[in-house]
């Protein structure tokens, strides 16, 4: 991502992956982005900030700060890749793109710990390199969280001895079944209105596969056939966002080969990581050649699955829920994808549901994909306070729209022994399409053991 503006300056960045220096001068230092950035209204620390932050960038980029300097890895790890602040700048700052090339810097200069060596490889290059082998590992996982061997494994002490504890917990419950993707066709319900593909991703396929299964049934429902495309792969987003673009590109080339068909009208995404990824591929395949048009072309097909059905509109009446909801803003469906009124827009055409906004309804809630795992303080510190403004409202069932957000959320409840149902919006809507039908939809059936 270099430019050919200034090259003699960036002189502490290097390589194909080097931050722009022309996309760091674009910030003016107003602070616009300063209330909202959740690390900064945690640590109000200047450095800890999007205006703090990309001034180190553009120290190191001048020479006047290490590219290994501490400070400078430490805040480029604290930042949870939000994107609030761009949803704000005045500059059009494309904080996100300058945050991960980055630590893709950090990455590739660094020393790393053979703790992370280990994590990057068995995390980013086997089991995200291939749905095969994270299929595989989510199974064997499935067999360990429903075996005599789990309670002993935490009682042991041996998750604390390996500085898994944190993760364990955090695991989500994997389906009995999985979504594959496996060229599966479900055929629309009634006036045919387009053909979709739904990118079936891996954690949503694995542990959410219930959101999919929803997914499928409301645009049926709705008139769309629905295809499983053969042949996807994680979206990439996990490898970009933690400084590995070359994985990311390689995930984006497979999947374009995939899912580009002229015989498509949308590429549906229930996951706000993945559709934002998915619709950034453009820009990660910028200097490809072979792959640049091809990724503009794909990413004007994909919509996330609440962006879809307010485009295109609802041809089915959903059935009355009366529950109280409210709604917790993810920020790559928020900030990345500028998609906020749509969600609110379908919740209100389902009869007697009734949504009651929660205080910083758009303030991450510390998932941000694995940041819950390498930053548990912060993450935690944010979580509570998500927790607290979703509790004030007294609401039956928490919404959200993506797998990171509703994981987070799912554990907080438990580690607080609430009850409260975490459902995804098109959940929501697909209850409300079985009460249409006089089926019952019970909320605390959606209740995480």
């Amino acid at each position: 991502m270099t430019t050919a503006s200034a090259p003699a300056r960036l002189r502490g960045f290097s390589g194909r992956d080097a931050p722009s220096y022309d996309a760091i001068r674009k910030c003016v230092h107003c602070g616009f982005c300063l209330p909202s950035c959740p690390t900064y209204r945690v640590t109000w620390r200047e450095r800890s900030s999007p205006r703090g932050r990309i001034w180190l960038m553009k120290s190191v980029a001048e020479g006047r700060l290490d590219l290994l300097d501490p400070v400078f890895a430490e805040e480029m790890q604290l930042c949870l890749n939000c994107r609030a602040c761009e949803a704000v700048c005045p500059s059009g700052v494309h904080y996100g793109e300058i945050l991960e090339a980055s630590r893709a810097q950090l990455v590739q200069h660094r020393e790393q710990s053979w703790r992370e060596r280990l994590f990057r490889l068995a995390g980013f290059r086997i089991l995200l390199g291939d749905m095969r082998r994270f299929r595989a590992a989510n199974a064997l996982l499935r067999w360990y969280q429903r075996s005599p061997l789990r309670p002993l494994v935490r009682r042991s002490g041996v998750l604390r001895l390996l500085g898994l504890e944190q993760a364990e917990a955090l695991l989500p419950a994997i389906a009995d079944r999985f979504v594959v993707a496996d060229g599966r066709f479900v055929p629309a319900q009634g006036e045919r209105r387009g053909r979709v593909a739904l990118f079936t991703g891996c954690v949503m396929s694995t542990a959410y596969a219930h959101v999919h299964e929803a997914t499928i049934r409301v645009l049926t429902r709705n008139g769309f056939d629905v295809v499983l495309v053969s042949g996807q792969q994680c979206c990439g987003a996990l490898h970009v966002h933690s400084g590995e673009p070359e994985l990311g590109r390689r995930l984006a080339r497979q999947n374009i080969e995939a899912l580009e068909s002229p015989y498509l009208d949308a590429i549906i995404v229930n996951a706000a990581g993945c559709g934002a990824m998915l619709k950034e591929y453009p820009a990660l395949l910028r200097q490809d050649h072979d792959y640049a048009e091809r990724a503009r072309q794909l990413a004007g097909k994909v919509r996330d699955v609440l962006e879809f059905l307010v485009e295109r509109g609802l041809t089915a009446q959903p059935g009355p829920l009366p529950w109280t909801v409210t709604y917790q803003e993810p920020c790559h469906l928020a900030h990345a994808q500028r998609i906020t009124q749509q969600p609110r827009v379908l919740l209100r055409t389902i009869p007697q549901l009734r949504l009651v906004e929660m205080a910083e309804s758009a303030l991450c809630c510390g998932s941000a994909g694995i940041y819950n795992l390498l930053q548990p303080d912060m993450a935690s510190t944010l979580l509570a306070r998500k927790l607290d403004n979703a509790l004030a409202t007294g609401a039956d069932v928490i919404v959200s729209a993506n797998p990171g957000c509703m994981l987070q959320l799912e554990a907080g409840l438990r580690a607080r022994g609430v009850r409260l149902p975490v459902l995804h919006l098109v959940e929501v809507l697909d209850r409300a399409y079985a009460a249409a039908e006089g089926r019952p939809a019970d909320i605390l059936a959606a209740v995480a053991d």
